[in-house]
């Protein structure tokens, strides 16, 4: 049966010449977001199907150009109904690092590829454009506040009192401006394997190719490092972990073992807290609870970060509230 939608997308395509291209599936993710592969007359093309209100094309369409301004691999955009929530975008290919990776491609080169990408990025003067916004405590603290809304009820934890809530916001508010003590910078958010792609037919940072970038914010610059070397999805040997920091601080001389050593161990905490948080929800929620699995690693993730002296009041938090009963799940 047609559906609204099935109209509005087959008006876009055909106001775009390619209503006669062969459309087919080829991801969906943890968002609204769809993505639809388009071959025909006119070569091929990605048709972003990002229904409002759920999603807004907005932020994707500005990182994009900006990325595309400073060199950088993200797709192209093609043409764009901004209201309605479609985009047709440039077709970056199959070869994203999670299928590079299962076929036996050499992971240090794709790693350092994907840090040299970064180094590049935090080196660029203008890569925080003036329309993104801060990672600010508001959107920190609804991030982290995940884990009593969505996580632990999925565990069938005790609901906290308003004290106990309460505690543990002063606790992040407390621990969060040690972020800071690494330069701010271009946050693409979800900077990890199933977002980079490789095109090894570009020179240079131009082979990694940046995909998923929409809830980009200025923020600390070992976030996304972080977030690609502590994957969620993903275990990666701690040689080669140890080996791409060193290549990052390599290139930034000015920033200090302790103080990236404080502000990764930081945002390592806040990110994997909201993912907890995050996973959960999809389960709960969003009827998604293939995300489960991740669940145990990111609870190893989390006893790492933890063990920073300055995490010491979060972890004796989560001790007492979080204890190892509700850091297992099932699927």
């Amino acid at each position: 049966m047609t559906t609204d939608r099935d109209s509005q997308i087959a008006t876009f395509l055909a106001a775009h010449g390619w209503d006669n291209a062969a459309r087919r599936r080829i991801a969906g993710d943890a968002s609204f977001r769809k993505y639809d592969r388009l071959e025909g007359p006119r070569g091929r093309a990605v048709l972003m199907d990002a229904p409002p209100p759920h999603e807004n094309v907005r932020p994707w369409i500005a990182i994009a150009r900006h990325l595309h301004g400073l060199g950088f691999s993200a797709p192209a955009i093609l043409a764009e109904d901004v209201a309605a929530g479609l985009l047709l975008i440039e077709d970056l290919g199959d070869d994203t690092y999670t299928r590079l990776l299962a076929r036996g491609a050499d992971e240090k080169k794709l790693y350092a590829l994907a840090v040299d990408a970064l180094i590049a990025l935090h080196k660029q003067s203008g890569a925080v454009p003036p329309s993104v916004a801060p990672y600010g405590t508001s959107r920190l603290l609804e991030e982290v506040n995940r884990l009593h809304v969505w996580y632990l009820p999925l565990v069938d934890a005790p609901a906290l009192a308003a004290d106990v809530r309460a505690e543990y916001e002063t606790i992040w508010q407390t621990l969060l401006p040690a972020a800071w003590k690494t330069p701010t910078s271009l946050v693409l958010f979800d900077y990890h394997v199933d977002n980079l792609l490789g095109l090894f037919d570009r020179p240079g940072v131009k082979a990694c190719g940046l995909l998923d970038f929409q809830d980009a914010v200025a923020g600390p610059a070992t976030y996304d490092l972080m977030s690609l070397l502590e994957d969620a999805r993903r275990d990666i040997d701690p040689t080669l972990v140890a080996a791409m920091k060193q290549r990052y601080l390599a290139a930034f001389p000015a920033i200090t073992p302790e103080d990236f050593d404080l502000s990764w161990a930081v945002m390592a905490a806040q990110r994997h807290t909201r993912v907890l948080g995050t996973f959960a929800r999809l389960k709960v929620r969003d009827s998604k609870p293939q995300y489960l699995i991740h669940i145990p690693r990111l609870w190893r993730y989390m006893d790492t970060c933890l063990a920073h002296p300055h995490l010491a009041p979060l972890k004796a938090w989560l001790d007492r509230h979080v204890p190892p009963t509700a850091r297992t799940i099932s699927a």
